[in-house]
């Protein structure tokens, strides 16, 4: 074990506020990494900023401080960073793989630490880490999965908001109640995914059975309901009501989830991956109208307003939506 600057060299980010960037869709355009512990900590691109570099992309990413510490990521491409940031540059050639098991090891010690009270910033340098020779033999030989930045299709279509309309929910969605029951046990090897309410991981808080989310029920009695109620069909968007409100996952396929979480099926339309993950988008910018004391349940949603592209005729615009998510870099990962 050794101190991870044995390691890396490590230094604070440009410090930069995003707020006061110029954004930028372009070729040329830098990504941006927040403090955020989804997404890479990824938030927008934006322009060169004077005669800032950025950093070049295979370096980590560390943050110090915010609502989640040492949240770490290897970046795929350039990029700036916010304030209370650590880059690490490694001191000798790393694969993909140590990297990202430097990563792990690095989030693992996150109980150390304390926002607003202890955080990482004075002793992270110190940190005690496996050495390169300590790393488990399996991870230096899997190959993971390399990032395409390719996208589906060939096309720049650009994001002009002014022409959108708004549109109720129960316009656009048939709005269904996750049900109020027990969390099911996990399975190791169960295929249903229970859907929680959380901002990470597709929603997804554990893996069930049949037989198990059958047997369970809130109050532990026998008084239960049909197994109909408890399973969701998949090809639709869950977004969370309590918790962590506001947040919007499209899921593929047949789940359970809580009460805390709203199903939301698409009307007039078939529902794909790509114009889900645009419509998500879009949910998620609504997120600060709601919190934990002001809860977005299924009876105030109905009337809440989603801004959609609109075709001529003023219908949503559903091929746009589906266009501009294959137009994206990676879309073909999607």
């Amino acid at each position: 074990m050794v101190p991870i600057k044995e390691l890396f060299d490590i230094e604070y980010g440009n410090q930069f506020d995003f707020s006061k960037m110029e954004i930028d869709d372009s070729s040329t355009a830098i990504n941006f990494i927040s403090r955020s512990s989804t997404n890479n900590g990824f938030v927008g691109k934006v322009k060169p900023y004077k005669s800032a570099m950025p950093y070049d992309a295979g370096l980590i990413t560390v943050t110090m401080g915010g609502s989640y510490l040492l949240a770490s990521f290897v970046q795929p491409a350039p990029f700036y960073t916010a304030q209370n940031i650590k880059v690490l540059s490694p001191k000798v050639n790393m694969t993909l793989e140590q990297k990202l098991f430097y990563c792990a090891a690095i989030q693992h010690n996150r109980f150390r630490y304390h926002s607003h009270s202890r955080e990482a910033n004075s002793t992270f340098d110190d940190l005690i880490v496996p050495s390169l020779d300590e790393i488990p033999q399996f991870i230096n030989s899997r190959d993971f999965m390399r990032i395409e930045e390719e996208s589906i299709i060939d096309l720049h279509l650009d994001i002009d908001t002014s022409g959108w309309k708004l549109f109720r929910f129960d316009e656009i969605f048939t709005i269904c109640k996750g049900f109020y029951n027990k969390k099911p046990d996990n399975d190791p090897n169960g295929t249903i995914p229970f859907i929680g309410a959380t901002a990470s991981n597709n929603g997804i808080t554990a893996y069930t059975t049949l037989e198990i989310i059958e047997a369970a029920s809130k109050t532990g009695d026998n008084n239960n309901a049909p197994l109909s109620e408890k399973i969701f069909d998949g090809n639709c968007i869950t977004v969370s009501n309590n918790g962590s409100v506001g947040y919007a996952f499209y899921q593929c396929k047949p789940f359970t989830c809580s009460h805390d979480v709203n199903p939301l099926y698409l009307k007039k339309y078939t529902l794909n991956k790509y114009i889900a993950l645009f419509l998500c988008a879009v949910i998620e910018i609504e997120r600060y109208r709601w919190a934990y004391g002001r809860k977005w349940r299924p009876a105030r949603m109905p009337s809440s307003k989603i801004k959609l592209p609109v075709t001529a005729s003023g219908t949503p615009d559903w091929s746009f939506m589906e266009n501009y998510i294959k137009s994206r870099p990676y879309s073909k990962m999607i």
